[in-house]
């Protein structure tokens, strides 16, 4: 009998050893390009709910968790599709936090994603395209989309009494896809748009473009860009010239690399990013300050969030199939379940191992609404004494 309940003891053992596993998020974002300044802190905050939920040993039988990072450059197409194509058919990830930039997740998750049946959370591709996109149920994103975005761009430059503005946007899906958002929730209330114009990243001489922006004129300009890019192009440009001394910026250009590129001459310039307040918020950036890292960067606690929501998804679902979790996913982000913040996964996972419900809420204060992604919660900034300044939530 006693050799009897050791060979059982024995495979009981065996048996939980064999249901752990090693599982794998892959971590697609612009280490090179135009937001590179951003990618750092957007992994680093992914990276930190995958140590959590890792050292918690609670996750699927103890499994563990690794990050594996992967270059998509933000703004090439073909590039960003070879990076995902090598996460999940060499690296064989279970989830992807990414793509970064709207134009080079569309493109993986057409040509990749769905395809292999991935589950794909973006912290930060914002175009209003991705919304109705045909993902099969494998598409979520912790930020909202660009259409919300741009009437608050309009809300809050209205309220700052800018009465005409002038509009230069990068070239992709991103920067026309929040342009024609804000001018049209901008006329809509009455304001003038005077020009609204692409510009192109990469380039040495931005002279053309600031001409035909001088020429416009407006209270203001809008500058729908990259920061590490066009965008900051052809604000020196303008300020050189004397064009504009009002800038508006949204995400792409919203960031201490913003700052520490023109100081002072940011006085009278204002934005917002997507970004909330509250114990979630302050939670985060306390931990990310003990990692190491800055958890007000731009998308860096959405980073966070998508990642946390992916694991705890698997967890609900007992798996980490993508093709099985993806369905656990809008259920783990929502009402009802107990509130799960950031530093509290390993609550959210033993919930879930014993049936309960949780509504994550974490660092962004997470709320999705069909067909998966945030409702949006947006920091109101400026960048008066030449720092980065939150004024308000919207």
């Amino acid at each position: 009998m006693r050799k009897l309940l050791l060979a059982t003891a024995a495979m009981a053992l065996s048996a939980g050893v064999a249901s752990a596993e090693e599982v794998k998020i892959g971590l697609s974002l612009g280490f090179t390009g135009p937001l590179e300044s951003l990618a750092p802190n957007m992994a680093s905050g992914a990276e930190l709910a995958i140590k959590e939920v890792s050292d918690s040993g609670k996750l699927l039988d103890g499994s563990t968790v690794v990050a594996v990072r992967a270059d998509n450059t933000c703004i090439d197409a073909a590039a960003s599709v070879a990076a995902v194509e090598r996460l999940v058919t060499s690296d064989k990830v279970n989830g992807i936090m990414g793509g970064m930039c709207s134009g080079e997740t569309i493109a993986s998750l057409e040509r990749v994603g769905v395809p292999n049946g991935m589950v794909m959370i973006s912290p930060s591709a914002t175009s209003p395209a991705l919304t109705d996109i045909e993902d099969q149920g494998f598409f979520f994103r912790t930020s909202p989309s660009d259409s919300r975005q741009g009437e608050v761009m309009a809300e809050i430059a209205q309220e700052k009494g800018v009465n005409s503005v002038a509009i230069t946007y990068t070239n992709n899906d991103y920067g026309k896809g929040l342009a024609e958002s804000f001018k049209a929730a901008f006329e809509a209330r009455g304001g003038k748009v005077t020009m609204i114009s692409a510009h192109d990243d990469g380039k040495a001489d931005y002279s053309a473009e600031v001409g035909a922006l001088a020429a416009a004129g407006g209270d203001a300009l809008a500058v729908v860009g990259y920061v590490d890019q066009g965008g900051s192009g052809v604000m020196r440009g303008v300020l050189d010239a004397g064009a504009f001394d009002v800038f508006i910026l949204p995400d792409g250009m919203v960031g201490q690399p913003v700052v520490d590129r023109f100081g002072t001459e940011l006085e009278k310039s204002f934005g917002q990013n997507p970004a909330a307040e509250g114990e979630g918020r302050d939670k985060y950036v306390e931990l990310a300050k003990e990692a190491g890292f800055d958890g007000t960067s731009a998308f860096a606690a959405e980073s966070y969030d998508a990642t946390a929501l992916m694991l705890l998804a698997m967890q609900a679902a007992g798996s980490s199939d993508p093709r099985v979790y993806k369905d656990k996913v809008m259920e783990v982000a929502n009402a009802p379940g107990e509130k799960i913040g950031p530093g509290d996964l390993a609550r959210g996972l033993e919930l879930l191992a014993a049936g309960e419900d949780i509504d994550y809420d974490g660092a962004s204060a997470v709320e999705f609404v069909e067909p998966g992604e945030s409702a949006g919660t947006y920091r109101e900034v400026d960048f008066k004494g030449g720092t980065l300044n939150a004024v308000g939530t919207r």
